[in-house]
């Protein structure tokens, strides 16, 4: 097993602001091969289906700040497509708020 510092290069923060409702998409069909990590693997895999950060996070069974690292990697080296959510000034609207309502009310 290796420890999550070792698979984020000791970093905790992500390159860019990376929100854990962001949504992330596998940005290539074809299986990456063993030349990548197996977090970046498991990753593309999931993301076939569009996920948020939080839900990369729970699924894989890492803290959200390595998710929010490994993520932005990716994305760096244009593995994933990181779909931003459109946040105004004066905080999350109210849409995005009923919509983390309605998710907590369904576990």
């Amino acid at each position: 097993m290796v420890r999550m510092y070792t698979v984020t290069g000791g970093r905790t923060a992500p390159r860019t602001q990376l929100a854990m409702e962001a949504l992330v998409s596998s940005a290539t069909s074809a299986q990456l091969g063993l030349s990548y990590i197996r977090e970046y693997r498991v990753i593309s895999e999931l993301c076939r289906q569009i996920r948020s950060v939080a839900e990369i996070s729970a699924l894989l069974g890492v803290p959200l700040g390595v998710a929010r690292v490994l993520v932005s990697d990716m994305e760096a080296e244009g593995l994933v497509r990181v779909h931003h959510p459109q946040i105004d000034q004066g905080g999350p609207g109210l849409h995005l708020l009923e919509r983390v309502l309605s998710g907590l009310h369904r576990l």
